[in-house]
């Protein structure tokens, strides 16, 4: 049903949008500061290279540099975020906000990754840093419940590509496994570190029957994506847009799929997608020209996410906001994306399943029925029946 013949309002206002019980599967921690919380972070631990002292004007300068098209000025902002980020108590402090926010937007299930290896700088052991972001993800929690907001916020264990750590990183990954975290991610430059640097990791990841996620086709296309499902048996695609290029659409509307796009569709691949930072690194030049339309449209496992909110000063509702506007989604597309999401998640399949038909789609359907209690018209003083 498209929004322009649905008969019952389905289509979303802004407010059901923020309402609607959202699933995030990339997320990232260093990206998602609030810029008052990165000044009262600095100040606290003397970090003196801000760019900005007032938390508004800092908040600017981070989408600026981001939107800038600057790599370096890019690269720039999570300098200053993980600056201020080499203290128990401030990873405590960021992790329990990052799982505020996040209910506060609506969000009921989330995965959040970090890179524990670039937290050492304040004398932090890896072991220290993972517990300190659980125990703030667990404040965040019950903080939001006692505000009458539920989430669940899991962890993944995040080693840069261009670093020498990342089996170590997979093997703290599957030691937290019982504790918070969920799963494993590499990140970082793709052009220059393909992920077959890291085989080790992965190798060791699937021995241990854990779960892994890799960043591939953001920037790099094809071949990074191909090496992450062939090579090192990914999971899920960390963005994956760049699949786009193996599809053809053709002059009469009909669309070709190549070998590797229908392999990534046929195995219901998880594609990490985020359209705010997608076309903040030019992976597409608008919304509406953004390949999530023809993904959604193939029925590709297509999910959407926010990648970096501060960076993008964005949230889950905006995504959908964003995706509305641009395609005519209703809540029905909304709960399919959702619904998408909460199948890739990497927690175990009965939670997951009990997340979908107790959460999420009672959410949406609760949603969907507001229509049939909307007044078109005032019944104050109408009158009625003469007794």
């Amino acid at each position: 049903m498209t929004s322009q013949t649905a008969p019952t309002g389905n289509t979303p206002t802004a407010d059901q949008i923020r309402r609607a019980p959202k699933v995030l599967l990339h997320d990232h921690l260093d990206g998602g500061l609030r810029p008052g919380t990165v000044v009262d972070l600095a100040r606290e631990s003397g970090y003196a290279e801000l760019p900005e002292a007032d938390p508004d004007k800092l908040g600017i300068w981070f989408q600026e540099a981001a939107d800038s098209g600057s790599l370096e000025r890019y690269l720039e902002t999570f300098r200053h975020t993980v600056g201020v980020l080499q203290t128990r108590r401030a990873l405590v402090r960021v992790a329990r906000e990052c799982a505020e926010d996040l209910a506060e937007d609506g969000v009921v299930y989330a995965e959040v990754r970090y890179a524990p290896e670039q937290h050492l700088d304040g004398g932090l052991t890896l072991e220290e840093v993972v517990e300190a972001v659980n125990e703030g993800f667990r404040q965040g929690e019950r903080l939001a419940r006692e505000n009458g907001r539920r989430i669940r916020v899991g962890a993944l264990l995040t080693a840069m590509r261009h670093a020498a750590r990342s089996l170590e990183i997979a093997e703290l990954a599957n030691h937290y496994r019982d504790a918070g975290v969920v799963g494993f991610d590499i990140a970082g430059a793709e052009a220059g570190y393909p992920p077959t640097r890291h085989l080790d990791a992965f190798e060791y990841l699937k021995r241990e029957n854990n779960h892994f996620t890799i960043h591939a086709g953001e920037a790099f296309g094809l071949p990074s994506i191909w090496q992450a499902l062939q090579w090192c048996g990914a999971d899920r695609l960390g963005h994956g847009v760049r699949i786009i290029d193996d599809i053809e659409v053709r002059e009469d509307g009909s669309v070709a799929l190549g070998r590797l796009a229908s392999y990534v569709r046929d195995k219901r691949i998880p594609l990490e997608l985020c359209p705010s930072s997608n076309l903040q690194t030019g992976a597409a030049t608008s919304y509406a020209e953004h390949p999530i339309g023809l993904l959604r449209r193939l029925h590709f496992r297509a999910t959407v996410n926010t990648d970096n909110r501060l960076m993008s000063h964005t949230t889950m509702s905006r995504e959908f906001e964003h995706l509305v506007e641009a395609f005519g989604y209703t809540l029905d597309d909304l709960q399919w994306f959702s619904v998408n999401a909460m199948k890739s998640a990497f927690i175990p399949f009965d939670e997951r399943l009990a997340m979908i038909n107790d959460v999420i789609k009672p959410g949406y359907a609760e949603l969907k029925s507001e229509w049939l209690f909307r007044q078109t018209a005032s019944t104050s003083g109408s009158g009625g029946p003469e007794a």
